[in-house]
């Protein structure tokens, strides 16, 4: 099950939360991994990390929002480990502000991470993933990641379900894109529910300011409770969706949405 041996993989975002830890769960399942960040040294580390533990993982500088950067870390992949089977386009931001609150300077950094990011890297990734999955009975696989914020309205800020709406619908798109086309390339996305990392810190921190309790353990607190299970989520319950959708037992997945909210969004 969730077997990945033989594939290579390239994540964005991935020197901690939950792309690190989908870096940590490919190469224990066999991939050879790339992590793709802005984060240098903790990226860097991260991979060190995982290579010492007996994965085949390095890191490549990434900025989503750049082309070049993109085709770097793409060129860095087949390289340095032949091909490339996933691209996870993980790396994303989040600045918990209202449509009037928000700067326009952070409006534009929220769309090229968040939007642009996933647009760059699907497009740059498309040969190398045609060429591999031509070659692989069960073809080759994009994941993005998305958010529940994707499939219902965010309060706590409406710009970012904006952009994770796109994602969501983008990869509906191109699933049907790549799959009319008779490209062996599946697309699916993943919306994960409120997770105990450090985004989801800054949505506690985002909700404290804006109910203005400034009460950080309150505003946490009902972030949990928000949940059917009553808990958060752990970027690790995240990280094996993401690895079953990259692994063949996905094989008749394409434009799916894979929700992994504790129940959030069955109210």
């Amino acid at each position: 099950m969730n077997d990945l041996t033989g594939k290579v993989a390239l994540i964005s975002g991935a020197a901690r939360g939950i792309g690190g830890q989908a870096a940590r769960r490919m190469a224990e399942a066999g991939a050879s991994v790339v992590i793709g960040d802005v984060r240098d040294e903790l990226g860097a580390a991260t991979a060190a990390e995982i290579a010492k533990a007996g994965g085949r993982c390095s890191f490549v500088h990434l900025d989503v929002s750049t082309e070049d950067s993109w085709q770097a870390a793409i060129d860095h992949a087949v390289s340095t480990y032949g091909k490339l089977d996933i691209l996870v386009n993980n790396a994303g931001v989040f600045f918990g502000k209202s449509i009037e609150e928000i700067e326009f300077e952070e409006w534009e950094r929220l769309v090229s991470v968040n939007l642009t990011g996933v647009f760059l890297g699907t497009r740059l990734a498309a040969p190398a993933l045609r060429e591999s999955g031509a070659k692989s009975s069960k073809g080759s696989v994009i994941v993005n990641l998305s958010s529940i914020a994707g499939l219902v309205g965010s309060q706590l800020d409406p710009l970012y379900s904006m952009t994770k709406g796109g994602v969501t619908t983008f990869t509906k798109s191109t699933a049907l894109y790549f799959g009319r086309r008779g490209d062996p390339i599946r697309v699916n996305s993943v919306h994960p529910g409120v997770i105990d990392t450090d985004m989801g810190a800054q949505t506690f921190q985002a909700r404290a300011n804006q109910t203005r309790s400034n009460d950080f353990e309150a505003a946490k607190a009902v972030g949990a409770a928000s949940h059917a299970l009553g808990r958060l989520g752990t970027a690790d319950e995240i990280a094996l969706g993401v690895v079953f959708l990259a692994s063949d037992d996905a094989s008749f997945m394409t434009g799916s949405s894979l929700v992994i909210d504790g129940g959030l969004t069955a109210a």
